[in-house]
């Protein structure tokens, strides 16, 4: 199933049709699910992990090498996108897409993430968030409606709905009525939501409280959005509270809707919470470690700027077929990476992307094969860090 091409409508490209999914498999060994999201901007094979490209850029790489990579889909951020260069100018210049080269699928997180980081800079109310520019001090007003303008200018495929999100262990007396505004919010943001070229999807919190995350489910999933995140995890928690909150959580998501959780994370997290039956992830770990030297290898972690590697010829990871591994030995890579050359930070994110969508793709082919509890049994028994 493929969808009709986005018509023409004034100066906007339009979808005829929201995003669909296609839940194509689950394995007969666990509840990890082979899936496709269907968007205007082609089709994303899940489970899928999508870079982060906060400010219309995945940090030290270009749109080619993400094509090389094969990455189906990147992130967007409001709250960065609207404080710098701002949506009203990626507007006039064509929206997101075009503004950044990039002809796949694209995802906007809502801003309410970045909100709630701001802690000390940031005061909300029933009527939205009001917070301080971490650039340069000044004060806005971001609401659900406002966000969701924002979004549509923007124009990814997805758009996240405005929520609130608090620390994983607030008590419940915050955390209640923190879950009702933002059911309120997302109600607000349906009614400003146009659908005419980007799918809303809703986020479900509720903290590691078992009965709030199921009562905000039900809320939240009877608005029969295209698609649902889990919100609220990997703030403060230990990674066990987390992996056992999801395996409590993604199947309280509808069964013929992507499933997403925002934000996570680490190889064993994405492992763990695919055996859980989540079909999309975000972190911006892969790009934030390669450039602080930290690589992944089917060996474990390795950190590339250790004097250890000086004089270390082996490619980075004997098993990976990325571009780095194929061409340069780790011994240069530490060369680069200590005398502060910038493709130094190309080949390192290269690598750490192309590890945890390789990842993803093995991880599909054994949930087709029906062996994913043997995968996730295979992974955990790989050791944590190279030999020397």
């Amino acid at each position: 199933m493929t969808l009709p091409a986005p018509e023409k409508r004034g100066d906007q490209r339009v979808a005829p049709s929201l995003v669909k999914f296609e839940l194509l498999h689950t394995c007969a060994q666990t509840g990890a699910r082979r899936g496709r999201v269907l968007t205007p901007h082609g089709a994303i094979e899940t489970p899928v992990f999508m870079p982060v490209g906060t400010a219309g850029s995945v940090k030290a790489i270009a749109p080619d090498d993400l094509h090389t990579l094969d990455a189906k889909i990147i992130l967007g951020n409001t709250y960065h996108l609207m404080l710098r260069t701002g949506e009203q100018l990626i507007g006039e210049l064509g929206g997101l897409h075009r503004f950044i080269s990039w002809d796949r699928a694209m995802l906007t997180d809502s801003g309410g993430f970045q909100v709630y980081s701001l802690s000390e800079k940031r005061k909300i109310t029933e009527e939205g968030a009001t917070f301080q520019s971490h650039l340069d001090g000044s004060k806005h007003v971001l609401t659900p409606e406002r966000s969701i303008e924002i979004q549509e200018v923007l124009g990814p495929d997805i758009m996240m709905a405005f929520d609130e999100c608090p620390p994983a262990m607030s008590e419940r007396s915050y955390m209640e009525p923190s879950l009702e505004r933002t059911t309120r919010w997302l109600h607000r943001c349906v009614k400003a939501w146009s659908r005419l070229r980007t799918s809303l999807f809703g986020i479900v919190q509720g903290g590691l409280y078992e009965d709030l995350r199921k009562r905000h489910a039900e809320e939240i999933c009877a608005l029969d959005l295209p698609g649902y995140a889990l919100g609220g995890f990997a703030v403060g928690e230990a990674p066990e509270q987390m992996h056992d909150g999801v395996r409590f959580s993604a199947p309280l998501l509808p069964k013929d809707k992507p499933r997403y959780l925002m934000g996570v994370g680490t190889p064993l997290d994405l492992v763990t919470c695919v055996g859980a039956g989540i079909d999309m992830f975000d972190c911006v770990l892969p790009t934030r470690s390669a450039r602080n030297s930290l690589l992944f290898t089917s060996e474990g972690k390795l950190v590339i700027k250790n004097a250890r590697y000086a004089r270390d010829e082996r490619p980075l990871d004997p098993k990976c077929s990325c571009y780095t591994c194929r061409s340069f030995s780790r011994a240069y890579l530490r060369h680069l990476f200590v005398s502060q050359e910038l493709v130094a930070m190309r080949l390192n994110t290269l690598h750490n992307l192309h590890f945890f969508l390789q990842l993803m793709k093995d991880a599909r082919a054994a949930i087709e094969a029906d062996r994913y509890g043997d995968f996730t049994r295979e992974f955990l028994a790989r050791p944590s860090s190279p030999e020397a």
